[in-house]
């Protein structure tokens, strides 16, 4: 259609390309746009074309800046002319900016919407306006002439932006007056002014400069990224050792808060203070302490206690998330990173603050800063351009994926693209999601939505959990791989954690001995552990530590009175007595060997142990029981079972051929009314509605068809075209072409109504 507009344009295609362009650009078909006039006026304007350009590769944006070259959005121009720009073929990019409505026409007249220069700014490939009738003759005799000050200022110029800010934009008279290489450009003409303070330099000029190439250097190819392959197997086995790291560290960060809550902050989030600790607790560095307090928030394994003083306490959740195996606990983690609306990356970093003012702080964890709704489809989309190549190659480089996602989409996730992408890649290799530059089969089966392939997957990578230690004669533990849970629990109470990894390693000591006796297990318990599970000689030295420290332990026994102590030894009593503590206890003999405490038991053996004593609590029975708190504990937080919308809501085939149908329906109306309607009189009021039911009425008795404007529930205006059966009880029934049959109408909604001529 030579010379047609926009709106003529999209009216001449089938429903199928219509159904095709609302499906591609979601935002044209919210609300239903009423015809082809507002579909038009819709699809240019800045906002809209703006969001399509979003999505589009380095390539298509040059063709789309090659038409604005080309004057595409003032007049129409050639196929053959932008081509000839670009010095490539624009075939299939054309035919994707057609799809798009971004540019409109056959090869011969090709239209640019105007909005375009809008919304890709005022220098289409770096390059400034025409000077005048200035040849490319002139400007290579000029730039012959120039000195290397002069030539070095253009050539910063010519690579873009073409705009720069001087003292000097005032033109000399001639050459030889000029102070700077600012005016002697100016009095060659190879600079233009602006303004007082900025100059700019001339398109042909920059044309010239990047030796007739108008688009110089700029890559239209995808880069291809070197890559690299470890095979499926040995990467899903590396991300499940940084798996195992990771389900670790967490479940210490649950043990931490259990027993110490942190402060929510007044403004909301954690306190560097707090993160600080973490950071020291679980020997990791504040990068990493970050993304396990997101992870576990995001993960519902924490909350906020909402409290006059809340904290940050675990959930009911967390109790049962420690009690699954670690395939479960771990893809209920990667599954709350994949779906996190948060970055965590910005934690701590000075340049991500929301604030220019002088006295603002780096984003914290858990802080309002860090709330980003379009996250984890940027996830996905680093994941996804992984998971194109083979299962286990991976691209070599981070860089090298920050600068292919650069190039696939340069306008999509603003400041924060490149970051976002380095930040993702740290992130899922630390959860186990990509290792050695791949995604996992199990990262894979997450991107798919299939959550049990995905804990099937990282099952069979982790290494079976094993049933044995090795004791050293230095008192250290060896555990050759992930221990089975109750063997895991039981080296836990007798031995701290010295350094993890595949082979983690514990150190036992009197201290973790009376722990593991207070928690109730006897001398016996732990002899036969360590006879049974060790698979080398258990050395002299841990049982004499054992006996000796079992000796000693539980000589002094509490019970609650609110508490008592009783020891066999009277002596030790009267020490107990004689000690300071003593009256801070409240301790009071009520018999030789017998003491009671208006203090919780807890206190009173905490208190004793501080004092260097031993004690042990017992329980009614006479036995060694365990006192230690279970933790603090707050209600999981409900979480909704809707998959998250990643990005706006899709528009489906069905929705849009709806929309379609409405639109075409509009269009027949609006046709229709031009000039071969007959209005109702506007006004509003009671006499209105009486024409308004008449008008129907009649039109129902002779068989014809009405238009109508309509307001639907959602405030939504529109036009149809009616073929009315029955008015009355408040509702007008009739049949729309374009819709089924008996159509409803409640009159209340109908804005205005007129015949049809020639129905």
């Amino acid at each position: 259609m030579s010379g047609s507009s926009l709106a003529d344009w999209l009216r001449s295609h089938d429903d199928d390309t219509l159904v095709g362009l609302l499906r591609m650009r979601r935002d044209l078909a919210t609300p239903p746009p009423a015809n082809s006039t507002v579909l038009a006026t819709r699809a240019g304007t800045a906002g809209s074309v703006a969001r399509a350009c979003e999505g589009l590769d380095t390539r298509t944006l040059a063709v789309l800046e090659a038409l604005l070259l080309a004057g595409a959005d003032r007049e129409p121009c050639t196929a053959q002319r932008v081509a000839e720009l670009l010095e490539a073929p624009v075939d299939a990019e054309l035919r994707l900016l057609r799809e798009l409505a971004l540019v409109w026409g056959p090869d011969e007249e090709l239209t640019a919407v105007p909005a375009l220069a809008e919304v890709l700014g005022p220098y289409p490939a770096g390059l400034g306006r025409q000077a005048g009738e200035l040849s490319t003759d002139q400007v290579l005799a000029k730039l012959a002439e120039l000195g290397e000050p002069e030539r070095k200022l253009l050539n910063t110029l010519a690579a873009g932006p073409p705009i720069g800010q001087t003292k000097d934009a005032t033109i000399p008279a001639s050459v030889e007056q000029a102070r700077s290489p600012v005016q002697v450009l100016l009095a060659h003409g190879l600079l233009l002014p602006n303004d007082s303070g900025t100059v700019e330099l001339p398109r042909q000029v920059g044309i010239a400069l990047r030796d007739n190439r108008p688009f110089g250097t700029v890559e239209l190819d995808e880069p291809a990224p070197r890559t690299t392959s470890r095979g499926e197997r040995g990467v899903d086995e590396a991300a499940a050792g940084e798996a195992a790291e990771l389900l670790r560290q967490l479940e210490k960060l649950i043990t931490l808060w259990s027993a110490q809550p942190a402060p929510v902050l007044k403004a909301g989030g954690l306190g560097v203070r707090e993160q600080r600790r973490i950071s020291k607790e679980l020997d990791v560095d504040d990068a990493r302490s970050a993304l396990l307090v997101e992870l576990a928030a995001g993960a519902g394994l924490i909350a906020d206690s909402a409290e006059a003083s809340p904290e940050w306490v675990p959930t009911t959740l967390a109790d049962s998330w420690l009690a699954s195996t670690p395939p479960h606990r771990w893809v209920v983690l990667a599954e709350a990173w994949l779906d996190l609306p948060r970055l965590p990356g910005m934690v701590g970093r000075q340049d991500m603050r929301h604030s220019q003012a002088r006295d603002a702080k780096p984003p914290v964890p858990l802080a309002e800063e860090l709330h980003r709704p379009l996250a984890p489809a940027a996830r996905r989309r680093v994941l996804a351009a992984l998971a194109e190549l083979e299962p286990g190659t991976g691209i070599a480089s981070t860089e090298e994926l920050v600068a292919l996602l650069a190039w696939r989409a340069p306008r999509k996730g603003g400041r924060l693209r490149d970051a976002t992408v380095r930040w993702t890649v740290a992130e899922g290799t630390a959860i186990g999601v990509l290792a050695l530059g791949a995604i996992t089969s199990g990262g894979r089966a997450l991107l798919d939505g299939d959550r049990g392939a995905a804990t099937q997957r990282m099952a069979e990578a982790m290494p079976e959990p094993v049933d044995h230690v090795l004791v050293q004669a230095d008192l250290t533990v060896v555990a050759p791989g992930p221990l089975q849970p109750d063997l895991a629990e039981m080296i836990d109470t007798v031995a701290d954690v010295e350094s993890a990894g595949s082979a983690t390693v514990y150190r036992i000591s009197e201290a973790s001995v009376r722990r593991a006796l207070d928690a109730g297990h006897t001398a016996a318990e732990l002899h036969e552990l360590f006879r049974v599970r060790s698979r080398t000689p258990v050395p002299q030295s841990l049982s004499y530590l054992i006996d000796d420290v079992a000796r000693r332990h539980g000589r002094l026994r509490g019970g609650t009175a609110a508490s008592f102590l009783r020891s066999d030894d009277p002596v030790l009593i009267a020490e107990v007595l004689a000690h300071g503590c003593a009256e801070e206890l409240g301790l009071r003999r009520i018999a030789d060997t017998v003491l009671i405490s208006p203090l919780s038991l807890g206190e009173v053996l905490d208190g004793l142990r501080d004092a260097g004593f031993t004690p042990a609590a017992e329980g009614p029975d006479g036995r060694v029981v365990d006192l230690h708190p279970r933790g603090h504990r707050v209600a999981a937080r409900p979480r909704s079972t809707r998959r998250t919308q990643h990005g706006p809501a899709e528009v489906t085939t069905e929705q849009a051929a709806d929309v379609v149908r409405q639109l075409r329906a509009g269009d027949r109306a609006e046709s229709s009314r031009r000039g071969r309607t007959a209005r109702l009189p506007g006004g509003g009021g009671e006499a209105d509605t009486s024409a308004t039911m008449a008008l129907l009425q009649e039109a129902a008795r002779q068989r014809r068809n009405v238009w109508i404007g309509f307001v639907d529930s959602h405030g939504v205006a529109s036009q149809r075209i009616v073929l009315p059966l029955r008015v009355g009880g408040g509702v007008l029934e009739g049949d729309d072409p374009n819709g089924s049959p008996g159509t409803r109408f409640p009159l209340h909604r109908i804005t205005s109504v007129a015949l049809v001529e020639g129905s």
